[in-house]
């Protein structure tokens, strides 16, 4: 995420993007919106997409070339006001694109830190940051060295995997052995090395679970938005469902969610941008789960359009020009439940949406899988099958209508059956 003082008749924004993400159709109609002009930039040489086609094509794992190719850009058609990073994957790169152009930007290595979680844990833990114990797993040396000292129950977690992907609680040493094992098969497809080879076991932290929104300001933060997570979440798995804000927190405890994320952003070098994090809280205080150098993912981003009058990506976007929102303020209460993927298999249809819009305080149900898509639940898959959006009274009200509408629906999945190869 950047601040930029640049060429104000051009006005260009560069989104550096995975081919295909949804997080890039919501920012470039931002743009649009703020009379901007968007290019997105990414891997995908030949698509269908329009915004992407007419982008700039980057060289698959070659990030100097990449650099080259936008620096190109910018010299051949002008300067871009701003350059963002639309997901986890891309926000380094970001960073360096501004770093090559002359743009204000955060720290490349503070941002490479909120990436990778065993590097955002010891530089956490040098800060004097609340965060639980930790052991960092090397997969190419035997376990049973590195498994001395572990205290159970803990939590297994890729270092660079995002929508609780491979994450796994363990409540003793024989399945902490298996739920490494099940990671492990599932990072074989990564082309890093180190997220490849490296895994994060941490000492699981009891109590609520929010999501924080936020803005950095030169190093100052600013709330947009903290979500409650009504469902426990004590594993074995850890799936995101229900977010519903305003928190129903005492202010002591939300000012105190604000002072540790702000703390976490210093620890790292953070200064300016989008911040999305998840925070544990219990008698002993605010626990820092992840700080990410990014907006909060999927279409749950909607719900600072309610909370704040625009859309979440146009707050980025006025941020990248120096445009500071005042202070929010709003009554009533908001939510989105991400539909789990309740088991494995073919997805057939899904009935019953009619009945679950139909509830009080139900706003939209959106099903992002189409039928015949194959499901695959956590902790290998990575998607939700779609989302439950509700505004009402106040935060209880809403809560209760995400629950109504999602047990109004029969997501009906048949057994996949794979057929044996014949030669």
């Amino acid at each position: 995420m950047t601040l930029a003082k640049q060429n104000p008749v051009l006005r260009r924004v560069l989104f550096i993007s995975p081919h295909g993400s949804y997080r890039a159709a919501p920012f470039v109609a931002a743009a649009h919106e703020l009379s901007l002009q968007p290019i997105i930039a990414s891997w995908g040489k030949y698509s269908i997409v329009s915004d992407f086609a007419q982008g700039l094509w980057l060289p698959p794992q070659d990030t100097n070339a990449a650099l080259s190719v936008i620096q190109d850009d910018a010299h051949r058609r002008g300067p871009f006001v701003a350059v963002v990073g639309t997901d986890d994957s891309t926000t380094e790169l970001a960073a360096m694109a501004c770093a090559r152009l002359g743009i204000p930007h955060n720290p490349i290595d503070g941002v490479r830190i909120a990436r990778r979680k065993d590097l955002a844990r010891q530089r956490l833990r040098q800060a004097g940051v609340k965060i639980p114990r930790f052991w960092v797993i090397d997969l190419n040396r035997p376990l049973s060295g590195q498994m001395l000292g572990i205290t159970y129950p803990c939590v297994v977690k890729p270092v660079d995997l995002s929508a609780s992907r491979g994450v796994i609680r363990a409540d003793d040493p024989g399945a902490l052995r298996q739920a490494i094992s099940r990671v492990q098969s599932l990072l074989q497809t990564e082309n890093d090395a180190v997220q490849r080879d490296r895994l994060l076991v941490e000492a699981y932290i009891p109590g609520e679970e929010i999501a924080f929104e936020g803005m950095l300001w030169d190093g100052d933060i600013q709330t947009l938005a903290i979500f409650d997570k009504p469902d426990p979440l004590e594993g074995p798995y850890f799936e995101e469902s229900y977010y519903v804000t305003p928190s129903r927190l005492d202010p002591m405890q939300l000012q105190a969610v604000a002072e540790t994320v702000s703390q976490a952003c210093a620890a790292y070098g953070l200064r300016q941008g989008p911040i999305h994090a998840e925070c544990r809280i219990n008698p002993q205080g605010v626990w820092i789960v992840e700080v990410a150098a990014r907006t909060l993912g999927g279409l749950c981003a909607r719900l600072l359009e309610w909370r704040t009058g625009k859309s979440l990506e146009a707050l980025v976007l006025n941020q990248a020009l120096g445009q500071r929102m005042g202070d929010v303020r709003v009554e009533g209460g908001a939510g989105v439940l991400m539909i789990p993927v309740p088991a494995a298999g073919i997805l057939r249809r899904v009935e019953g949406i009619g009945r679950a819009e139909a509830v009080a305080c139900i706003d939209e149900v959106v099903i992002q899988q189409r039928d015949g898509y194959e499901l695959v639940p956590l902790p290998e898959g990575g998607s939700y099958l779609g989302f439950i959006f509700a505004s009402g009274p106040g935060p209880v009200e809403v809560e209760a209508a995400l629950r109504k509408a999602h047990r109004a629906l029969n997501i009906v999945i048949a057994p996949l059956w794979r057929g044996a190869v014949v030669n």
